[in-house]
C-alpha cells in the first residue's frame, strides 16, 4: 500500500515537471512565432502592395497592347515592321497624403532602314530605283546575311512601286508620322487600364492614381545633358471619378475625359 502511494506521488510529481516543462517552453518559443504572424496593419501593408502589383502587370499590358495595336497597322504598309527598344516595365508605390503613383517605361519605336521609302512611293515612284541604289550603298559592307536579306526587302519594294494601288494610304497617320500614331496607340491604352484595373487598389475621393509614362531609349552617353526627343506624359485621374465609374454614376468615355493628361 506505501509502495503504491510512495509511485503515486512518483507519477504526479512527474507530470508536474512535464507540464512545466512544457509551459516554459511555449513562454520561450512565444515571442518567435509571434514574430511570424504579422499585425494587422503589417498584413494591410502586404496586401497593398500586392494589389498595386497587379496594377503594374495590367499597366504592362496596356502598353504591350497599344504597341500590338500600332504593329498591326503597320504591317499593313510595310514589309518590314519596326523593332522595339526593350519591354515595358511598371513601378507603383503610395504617396502619403497624395494617392498612388506609377513609373512607366515604353519601349521606343525603332523604324525599320527601308521606312523612308514608304514616303517615295506613295509621293514620287520615279525616285525609288535612286533610294533604293543609295541604300544598297549603305548596306555593302553588311555581313551576307544582312545584304541577302535587304536585297529581299528591295526586291518587294520595287514590286509594290510599280503595282497600281486601288486605295492609297499616303494620309495615314501611321504613314505621316508614326512616333505621334504610336503615342497615341499606347496612351489611350493607359488610360483605359488606369480606370478600369484600378479597382482594388484603396484611393481616396480626394486622392490621385497617377500613371507618368516615359520612352525608354538611353541617352547618348557623349551626350548625356541632350533630352532632345525625350519627354514624359503623365495622367492623372481623381479617386472620386474613380469611384464614381464603379458605382455606375460615370461611363468609361465620362471617366477618359476628366483623366488630366500633361506632357514635360
Amino acid at each position: 500500500m506505501k509502495v503504491r502511494e510512495k509511485t503515486s506521488r512518483t507519477a504526479m510529481a512527474m507530470t508536474t515537471r512535464a507540464s512545466a516543462a512544457v509551459l516554459m517552453g511555449a513562454l520561450v518559443l512565444s515571442p518567435a512565432v509571434l514574430a511570424q504572424t504579422p499585425s494587422p496593419n503589417e498584413a494591410e501593408q502586404i496586401k497593398s502592395r500586392q494589389r498595386i502589383s497587379t496594377m503594374e502587370g495590367a499597366l504592362e499590358r496596356a502598353v504591350s497592347n497599344g504597341v500590338e495595336n500600332l504593329l498591326r497597322q503597320v504591317r499593313a504598309l510595310m514589309p518590314e515592321p519596326p523593332m522595339l527598344s526593350g519591354v515595358p516595365k511598371v513601378r507603383g508605390f503610395r504617396l502619403d497624403g497624395y494617392g498612388v503613383f506609377f513609373d512607366v517605361e515604353v519601349p521606343a519605336l525603332r523604324l525599320p532602314l527601308t521606312w523612308p521609302l514608304r514616303y517615295v512611293i506613295e509621293d514620287n515612284q520615279a525616285a525609288v530605283a535612286a533610294v533604293l541604289a543609295e541604300l544598297r550603298a549603305l548596306v555593302a559592307d553588311q555581313i551576307p546575311r544582312e545584304r541577302d536579306r535587304f536585297e529581299s526587302l528591295a526586291r518587294r519594294l520595287e514590286l509594290r512601286a510599280v503595282t497600281p494601288r486601288v486605295n492609297p494610304r499616303a494620309a495615314d497617320p501611321v504613314v505621316t508620322d508614326p512616333d505621334e500614331a504610336y503615342t497615341k496607340a499606347v496612351r489611350e491604352s493607359l488610360i483605359d487600364a488606369m480606370i478600369e484595373s484600378s479597382g482594388p487598389i484603396t484611393i481616396g475621393p480626394d486622392e490621385w492614381l497617377t500613371v507618368a509614362a516615359r520612352d525608354n531609349a538611353p541617352r547618348d552617353p557623349l551626350m548625356p545633358g541632350d533630352t532632345a526627343g525625350l519627354n514624359t506624359l503623365l495622367f492623372r485621374v481623381r479617386g472620386a471619378d474613380l469611384v464614381s465609374f464603379r458605382g455606375g454614376r460615370l461611363t468609361l468615355e465620362d471617366v477618359r475625359r476628366r483623366v488630366e493628361v500633361h506632357e514635360n
